[in-house]
């Protein structure tokens, strides 16, 4: 391995990943292989391979601040944001390669099962480059800028070549789970937001013995683009005060959204709603007199992940004296009253036992015989016995 990570891989996936004998001797096989990269890298670098730093003047923290980058492989996307005041030179060095499109056509070549995924060699745009030399160009560019990032699920760092510090250049690898072994080792410059599902798709394409993928992930480029723009985040009460239409597949409901009851609520299923989240989930849970509830992402086909899941987080309760009667709408929530995040229900039936422990934030004004369709339909326990699905929701106009 030339510049390369030692991995943890995630335990209770169905994919065990590295056991404790294999994490020794893989590390082992780092420190050998890293050895030999630095033989193949200078070789490289004299050929100029391997594209040298650039000026570190270019860019300013409040400019990345609003900037992300965006990974085209041929599976999908992958995006994420930038920790300028933890690494700027290191974010300075990506944001210019990008721009350069030197990245453009180079592959993620190496993979630990929901562990890592490695890239960003321009050896590997050359589909003739020996095996034994990936991983092993456009390194040793650039001083190492260690911090108290930790290597969480999505964190983004610089491969270096271990043992020899100001090692990094070029290449960089995501983190596909937690790898504490890794924090204060190597310079974290950006997290995921959006797309660490492909990472982890990524992470589990065959490979040989060392970790080598049999067929690379191409990056077809890397951009660098404005961040986006979280939807209502700046709202005013009034800008909130919106209807909402929701198609199912037992016919429409309008929903009306009181942002005077709950506000943080409200802006929180606009979002949602503004960004597709909603949209193919479905109606899990329907008890006649009680809720039918809905709004989990599980429910999408394969549970599949949503580029709005950056915006999914846990909302402070909003509890006010709205009484929970048949047609009101509310948030669910675990234990913690400060747990509700995309799960919401409407009332079937009066429910005491709700009122100022759940924040209720609008009604239904419309589609009562839609309620009443799911309220009916055979259940197995709680569950819908045929999927009542959110097809879209859609803000009224």
């Amino acid at each position: 391995m030339h510049g390369r990570i030692k991995p943890f891989a995630k335990k209770g996936t169905g994919v065990e990943g590295v056991t404790q004998r294999r994490v020794v001797a893989a590390i082992a096989c780092l420190i050998l292989l890293a050895f030999a990269s630095l033989r193949a890298s200078a070789a490289q670098q004299k050929k100029k391979d391997a594209q040298p730093a650039p000026d570190a003047a270019a860019l300013t923290a409040e400019q990345a601040s609003q900037l992300e980058a965006v990974i085209a492989t041929d599976l999908g996307v992958i995006r994420f944001e930038f920790y300028f005041d933890k690494a700027p030179k290191h974010v300075q060095q990506f944001v210019k390669l990008a721009r350069s499109g030197f990245y453009d056509g180079s592959a993620f070549f190496r993979v630990i099962p929901r562990g890592i995924i490695q890239g960003g060699d321009p050896l590997l745009k050359d589909p003739q480059t020996p095996r034994e030399r990936w991983g092993s160009g456009a390194l040793s560019q650039i001083a190492d800028e260690f911090s108290d990032l930790k290597h969480v699920r999505g964190t983004v760092s610089t491969v270096r070549i271990s043992g020899q510090a100001n090692s990094g250049g070029a290449q960089f690898f995501i983190s596909a789970s937690p790898q504490p072994q890794l924090d204060g080792q190597f310079s974290a410059f950006g997290q995921v937001t959006e797309g660490i599902d492909l990472v982890d798709k990524i992470s589990l394409v065959e490979a040989d013995s060392r970790q080598l993928a049999l067929k690379p992930v191409k990056i077809i480029s890397i951009k660098i683009e404005p961040k986006k723009v979280e939807p209502f985040k700046d709202a005013t009460v009034d800008q909130l005060r919106r209807e909402v239409l929701l198609r199912t597949s037992l016919g429409d409901m309008t929903l009306e959204l009181d942002p005077n009851l709950a506000p943080e609520h409200v802006r929180n299923f606009l979002k949602l709603v503004e960004t597709g989240w909603y949209d193919h989930t479905a109606f899990h849970r329907v008890i006649p007199g009680f809720v039918a509830q809905g709004g989990l992402g599980s429910t999408r086909a394969n549970g599949a992940a949503h580029p709005a899941d950056r915006w999914v987080r846990k909302l402070k309760a909003e509890f006010n004296p709205t009484l929970h009667i048949r047609g009101v709408l509310s948030m669910a929530r675990a234990n913690d009253p400060n747990s509700a995040d995309t799960s919401f229900f409407i009332v079937l039936g009066r429910a005491e036992h709700l009122d100022g422990k759940y924040t209720v934030f609008g009604k239904l004004i419309d589609g009562f015989d839609t309620l009443e369709k799911i309220e009916k339909v055979a259940r197995n326990g709680e569950a819908p016995a045929e999927r009542v699905e959110l097809i879209e929701a859609a803000i009224k106009p």
